[in-house]
């Protein structure tokens, strides 16, 4: 037996990984790249999935590498001003809004697992075939490697699938699924090296989707007073050209009549996207929530549980929530891992599908949406005369509620709990 079997060393994974080994539980992390590489752009980490890596000791490693930003803003496609509200510490939370790329993320996981976990409990190149299971435990089978031969198959206690969208356990699990739904809407993402935007820690939305929204924050400080700005860009759009691929390049020209004009005081977008060190495309989809993950000694978790519109900066966030709960329910009912797994899913499965099905509609950027009902998409003499500061308020409010991590609920929960 090799403990728990972790399906998928991405950030889900890895902090599972952790959060075991703090619990005292081994496991074995089953990663199918052959090798790792820095992948991706930008993440946000939420006050609340903030706090678990916190207590897992990464606060300093993730400070060192990360911007943590204090204001969120709002504009209009005109660089109009439409609402600020502070974010993180500076709204009064214990623990920061954590900006940073997600290979930095990624990276501190993976050196505080193998240091404590050891470099022979994460396996690469292990892509999987098949997860069987009896009464006893659970066999992870592989397809060929890299070289071609077939890594032998693994016996563990569980299997948890955090194999991310393209997950081989969830496939196995519903394997009549179907294909992910497109929401209407096209996204564009890249990172840029630039001057500090307004206070240099602002996650800042600019636009609406019928016209194309924009949201950019800074996820790396250079020593010549320059950040790494991550930006995204979504639109409407009847259908998309892309596969369901986080790495797919794409082409700045693709969508740059949409932003041809956004030339404000404070940001030259054109040029700052133009500028970008690499373009990506995505078409933004996800999937119906599943009405179980659960099957006996096997689960999911992260992208591959409850995969989400990019909106609203919980998709990571949301897998980190997962391990930390999954963890602590195996560690709590450690004679019977089955029952561990249903109480995982029972606390957890309700609380993403909320957010899955709020990020389609009714993320805090509908401020934004608001707006550009209320005005015919014109630009305003007064954003009082348009919407007033208690209902934005009230729209971050309760996504905040849905997402799990308002203020009064964070203060109000025992410590460590």
């Amino acid at each position: 037996m090799s403990g728990i079997l972790v399906i998928g060393g991405g950030v889900g994974g890895l902090t599972l990984a952790l959060c075991l080994h703090r619990n005292g539980i081994p496991c074995t992390v089953l990663e199918a790249a052959a090798e790792l590489r820095p992948l991706g752009v930008g993440v946000n980490i939420l006050p609340h999935a903030a706090a678990e890596l916190a207590r897992l000791g990464l606060e300093p490693a993730l400070a060192a590498v990360c911007v943590q930003p204090s204001e969120a803003n709002f504009f209009n496609r005109f660089g109009q001003h439409v609402h600020r509200e502070a974010l993180g510490r500076a709204a009064g939370y214990d623990h920061p809004q954590l900006s940073l790329h997600r290979a930095d993320l990624h990276a501190a996981l993976l050196a505080a697992a193998r240091e404590r976990l050891g470099a022979d409990a994460i396996l690469l190149d292990r892509r999987v075939a098949h997860v069987g299971q009896d009464e006893d435990g659970v066999t992870v089978e592989f397809t060929p490697g890299r070289d071609g031969t077939v890594p032998p198959a693994l016996r563990g206690s569980v299997a948890i699938g955090s194999d991310g969208i393209h997950s081989a356990l969830r496939r196995q699990l519903y394997p009549r699924e179907g294909d992910p739904k497109y929401t209407g809407y096209n996204m564009w993402r890249g990172v840029t090296r630039w001057p500090p935007v307004l206070n240099g820690a602002s996650m800042t939305r600019v636009g609406w989707l019928k016209n194309g929204k924009m949201v950019l924050y800074p996820i790396r400080r250079h020593e010549d007073g320059t950040q790494l700005l991550n930006w995204v860009f979504e639109v409407e759009t009847e259908t998309h050209r892309s596969r369901r691929d986080w790495n797919r390049p794409g082409e700045v020209e693709d969508f740059m009549p949409w932003i041809r004009d956004w030339v404000f005081d404070w940001l030259d977008v054109p040029a700052m996207v133009r500028a970008s060190e690499v373009v990506l495309e995505f078409p933004m989809v996800d999937q119906d929530p599943l009405p179980r993950w659960t099957f006996g000694r096997v689960t999911l978790l992260g992208d591959a549980a409850h995969p989400m519109v990019p909106r609203g900066s919980n998709g990571a966030g949301q897998s980190v929530l997962d391990a930390r709960c999954l963890a602590d329910r195996l560690a709590r009912h450690a004679d019977d891992p089955e029952a561990a797994l249903k109480a995982y899913e029972a606390v957890r499965l309700p609380a993403t599908t909320q957010v899955v099905l709020t990020n389609r509609k009714n993320p805090p950027d509908v401020i934004l949406r608001e707006v550009f009902l209320r005005t015919g998409d014109r630009p305003f003499a007064r954003i009082e005369d348009v919407m007033s500061r208690e209902e934005m308020l009230a729209i971050t409010g309760g996504y905040k509620q849905v997402a799990g991590y308002d203020l009064e609920t964070l203060k109000a929960r025992p410590a460590g709990a």
